[in-house]
C-alpha cells in the first residue's frame, strides 16, 4: 500500500492506498517542528483504527509546500514504515508533464501534482482552482502541460489579516450569507469575503479564457471548495482529492 502526504502551508493530508481503493484519510495541523516520532504516534494509532499495520505501508510519496517539515515527514517514512519516500521535486522524479514557465523548480509541488491529477481525470485544458492558505489558479494545456497561473491570498488568511488589522472587527467563520448586503457587522465581513472571492474566482476564470484564447473546464479543490460551489456555477467539477490522487499517479509513474 501507498501512503501519500500532502504538507501544505496549513494541513497535512496523510491517505492509504492499496491499489484500487483509499483505505484511509487524515487531516492534520501542519507544525514544521513536529518530529517523525510525534507524526509516528499519530499516524500509527489511526491506521490501527482502520485495521492496518506498518508493515502494510509499502510505499510513499510526499508534496509539501513547507521544506522545514520535509525531513521529518521522510524520516517519518523511513523510521516508521521502512521505505523511502518518493519528493515531488527531487531530482530523477518524473512528473509526466511538461512544466512551461520561467522557473519550473519554483512552482509549488502541489500545483504540479494538482495538475498532473487534473489533466489525468478531466483532460485540457483545464484551470485548477485550488483553495488553500492561498487560492491559485493553475492553467493545465490540453496535452497536459503546466503553463502557468496566478496566485491570491487564501479566503481564511483574509479573514485573519482583516480580523488582527481592524481593532472593531471580529475574527469569523467563512460562511455563505443568504443577502449581500449586511445588516450587522458580521453578516457585512462574511458577505465581503464570500462574494467578494465569488467575484474574484468569476472574473479571474474570464479574463484567464479570454487570455487563452479558447474554453476551458474549470476544476475546484481545497478544503473550501464545497463551500464556494454553492455561489457559483463556474466550476465544471468540484474534486477533494485531486493532490492526493496526483501523488498516487507520479509514484506509479516512477516506481511502477
Amino acid at each position: 500500500m501507498l501512503l501519500a502526504i500532502d504538507a501544505g502551508n496549513t494541513n497535512t493530508v496523510f491517505a492509504v492506498h492499496d491499489g484500487d481503493d483509499m483505505r484511509g484519510r487524515w487531516r492534520s495541523v501542519t507544525k514544521d517542528v513536529r518530529t517523525a516520532d510525534e507524526y509516528g504516534v499519530w499516524l500509527i494509532q489511526l491506521l490501527t483504527l482502520q485495521g492496518l499495520t506498518p508493515s502494510d505501508i509499502t510505499g510513499a510519496a510526499i508534496a509539501t509546500v513547507v521544506p522545514q517539515a520535509l525531513f521529518n515527514l521522510r524520516l517519518l517514512c523511513r523510521r516508521y514504515f521502512g521505505v523511502d519516500a518518493l519528493v515531488i521535486g527531487d531530482p530523477g522524479v518524473d512528473l509526466g508533464i511538461d512544466v512551461r514557465v520561467d522557473r519550473p523548480h519554483a512552482v509549488g509541488a502541489d500545483r504540479l501534482v494538482n495538475s498532473v491529477s487534473a489533466h489525468r481525470a478531466f483532460g485540457g485544458p483545464l484551470i485548477v482552482i485550488d483553495f488553500g492558505t492561498a487560492t491559485t489558479f493553475d492553467i493545465v494545456g490540453p496535452d497536459g502541460g503546466y503553463e502557468g497561473g496566478v496566485i491570491a491570498p487564501g479566503v481564511n488568511l483574509s479573514l485573519e489579516a482583516l480580523h488582527q488589522a481592524s481593532a472593531n472587527l471580529p475574527r469569523i467563520a467563512v460562511e455563505r450569507p443568504e443577502r449581500v448586503i449586511g445588516t450587522d457587522t458580521v453578516p457585512a465581513m462574511q458577505s465581503g469575503v464570500y462574494w467578494g472571492y465569488v467575484g474574484l474566482i468569476e472574473g479571474m476564470v474570464a479574463r484567464i479564457t479570454n487570455e487563452y484564447g479558447s474554453p476551458m473546464k474549470v476544476i475546484a479543490t481545497g478544503g473550501l471548495a464545497e463551500l464556494f460551489r454553492h455561489g457559483t456555477d463556474i466550476f465544471d467539477a468540484v474534486d477533494g482529492d485531486i493532490t492526493i490522487r496526483g501523488l498516487i499517479d507520479i509514484y506509479r509513474l516512477n516506481r511502477g
